[in-house]
């Protein structure tokens, strides 16, 4: 018989997604919304890019994703399925949470691009076929 995750491990409360989630919602900011990570170290050269058009400053060896997730920029593109919004989710190359346009080229994995001063960065589109 197959048992649950939470019958065997010594301290299931510890990896419980929504004891995470609670977590996190009580750990939020003061508007309410969820704290994603923080940097440790804030020393590098700023380099600055646009999303969307509009200017997001990032640190000098910072990827896209983590430049955006630090810009407070979540959605990166559209669900090919049902248009919803998706954001990062590895941050290492595994998943395709986080493609976008780069510099014109689309289905980039913005986790595996190192930002570059003056790079033009988009949110992938959805581009359904019979759709206009």
């Amino acid at each position: 018989m197959f048992q649950r995750f939470h019958d065997y491990h010594p301290n299931p409360q510890r990896f419980n997604p929504v004891s995470l989630f609670s977590v996190l919602a009580e750990e939020g900011d003061k508007s309410g919304g969820l704290t994603m990570a923080k940097r440790i170290d804030n020393t590098n050269a700023v380099v600055t890019f646009t999303f969307d058009g509009q200017t997001v400053s990032a640190r000098e060896g910072d990827t896209v994703a983590a430049a955006l997730v630090a810009a407070d920029r979540r959605a990166l593109r559209e669900s090919v399925v049902s248009g919803a919004p998706r954001g990062v989710y590895c941050m290492m190359g595994a998943c395709f949470d986080c493609l976008v346009e780069i510099e014109g080229v689309a289905n980039r994995q913005s986790c595996m691009v190192t930002v570059q001063e003056g790079m033009v960065v988009r949110r992938q589109r959805v581009c359904s076929q019979g759709k206009q």
